[in-house]
């Protein structure tokens, strides 16, 4: 699999570019992601012209029309950051990123929970978007968002790196332009899929099932719609556990009625929120090793992204 490219805000990685000329590195964007994704930095405050240090930002306005102000002198950035966002945008469409992370409540790359204050300088709401990230989600609407406070999450965490590895192999399969590609993408993540939802599932694989008769292009086009849509739907643990059953299925002849019985057992502890998704998942790997099950050894259900990154032992 090609490297994932992300866009991230830059004081992230590390970059002193911070009003106050500090970072706000995240360790694990930095030192673990970029293992298997490609960064692309962006600081609006710093690309629009401004220095570092400087005066610190802040909404002022309302959520439906905020202008960017500095918060002591009260000067009004709003249409040099504007004229830059419409720069930027352009050149980032060009890049084609698979996700964008960005800074917690920023008022530029803020995309969820930035203060928006009035003219006397009080806090009249907690629910503003920054001016650049409000400005990407709307040109960019299908690209997967997060911020770094967000990826505390354990399932905030694992859901958006599944997204970003499930995104990035589907562009390396429809890359090629080969039905064949696209085939061997659905089966591969037929479980994966199914975890998110059954109905959506169905639905691509009626598209499937079309590829000799569709365009291409349109058939792809179609695909990614639905695909985006099925990667938005929260797994469960009622979705897993079905799926945990139907790779059961796949060892009915061969395991004993104990090795079942054990199975069904973690299977069950997982449904009920007594261990992780990891315990009966591994079970599955172990027999499908066993008892070289080669549609399951395929299955990227059970192996979503790297174990290193850890993301299904909390989840």
């Amino acid at each position: 699999m090609n490297k994932i490219k992300i866009g991230v805000s830059s004081c992230l990685l590390g970059y002193e570019v911070r009003y106050n000329g500090q970072h706000q590195l995240d360790h694990f964007i930095k030192d673990t992601l970029s293992q298997w994704c490609n960064f692309v930095p962006v600081c609006p405050e710093v690309e629009c012209g401004l220095p570092i240090p400087r005066e610190s930002m802040r909404l002022v306005g309302s959520l439906e029309s905020s202008r960017l102000m500095t918060s002591r002198t009260g000067i009004d950035h709003t249409e040099r950051m504007q004229k830059w966002i419409k720069e930027k945008l352009d050149f980032l469409e060009k890049e084609e990123l698979v996700a964008f992370i960005f800074k917690t409540k920023s008022p530029s790359s803020g995309m969820r929970k930035v203060k928006i204050y009035n003219d006397a300088g009080h806090t009249i709401s907690y629910a503003g978007t920054g001016m650049f990230a409000r400005a990407f989600m709307e040109r960019f609407p299908d690209i997967p968002v997060e911020d770094e406070g967000r990826l505390c999450d354990p399932g905030l965490r694992e859901k958006f790196i599944e997204t970003i590895f499930v995104l990035q192999r589907w562009r390396d399969a429809v890359k090629t332009g080969q039905v064949k590609d696209l085939i061997l993408f659905h089966s591969r993540h037929k479980y994966t899929l199914m975890a998110h939802s059954n109905e959506k599932l169905k639905l691509l694989g009626k598209l499937i099932a079309k590829c000799g008769t569709l365009d291409f292009d349109e058939l792809i086009q179609e695909y990614r719609t639905i695909l985006l849509q099925l990667l938005n739907l929260k797994k469960t643990r009622k979705k897993n556990y079905n799926v945990l059953l139907h790779m059961l299925g796949y060892f009915k002849l061969n395991i004993s009625s104990d090795e079942k019985a054990e199975l069904l057992l973690e299977a069950e502890n997982y449904y009920n929120e007594i261990t992780p998704l990891i315990v009966p998942l591994t079970l599955i790997k172990h027999y499908t090793r066993k008892y070289d099950e080669k549609y399951l050894k395929d299955q990227y259900y059970l192996n979503p992204h790297p174990v290193e990154l850890k993301l299904l032992n909390h989840v």
